[in-house]
């Protein structure tokens, strides 16, 4: 079967093998896997928050379409705000520099938070961010991330959803990118070593 290039197409591919950035990648979870799965944390999440309306804080830009999804999946009230880190760039491994370049707009203070995050590699971005947020008072933080690479792992975190766990590999698709490509196609695709 052929590989497509996503640098010289806009198809959304669903294909065994794609080719971004001059790398191949293969693909590693099926569209219908991850709508399962981010399913089940919806329903998690429901019946943690039954009580309550908590705040989703997706992280831009790799989160909003796990976010959109999983607001979908939640059958409780709720709202959303958005924050924005850097610590790739273009790049394929974290700078280890977290910078943000948007703050969240809501005021979070006494609010139940939910931080939904596309993937957790080394942690040092979720840990910035949960220190930057518990600043803002909130009645509760937690975690909700779509991958979680816990060979990468660095600080001790507690991630309380966590959608699947995968070995410490480049993955792109489903919001993730690699130099700004790839969101857009429907599986998650892992660098094919």
């Amino acid at each position: 079967m052929p590989t497509r290039d996503l640098t010289q197409t806009a198809v959304r591919p669903s294909e065994a093998t794609i080719t971004c950035r001059g790398e191949r990648f293969r693909r590693y979870l099926p569209a219908d896997d991850i709508q399962e799965r981010v399913e089940e944390m919806g329903r998690q999440i429901s019946r943690a928050y039954a009580d309550t309306v908590p705040i989703l804080i997706s992280v831009l830009n790799g989160a909003f379409m796990f976010t959109a999804d999983l607001m979908r999946a939640i059958d409780t009230s709720c709202e959303v705000d958005f924050i924005k880190l850097s610590s790739y760039g273009d790049e394929k491994v974290s700078s280890g520099q977290v910078h943000e370049l948007k703050s969240v707009d809501a005021n979070l203070k006494g609010r139940d938070v939910v931080v939904v995050e596309d993937i957790v590699d080394t942690g040092l971005s979720m840990q910035f961010m949960l220190e930057r947020l518990s600043a803002h008072d909130p009645a509760s933080l937690r975690v909700a991330t779509l991958l979680h690479k816990p060979e990468a792992s660095e600080p001790d975190l507690t991630l309380d959803y966590v959608g699947f766990e995968i070995p410490d590999l480049f993955v792109i698709g489903y919001g993730l990118d690699y130099g700004q490509l790839a969101r857009n196609v429907p599986d998650i695709y892992i660098l094919d070593s």
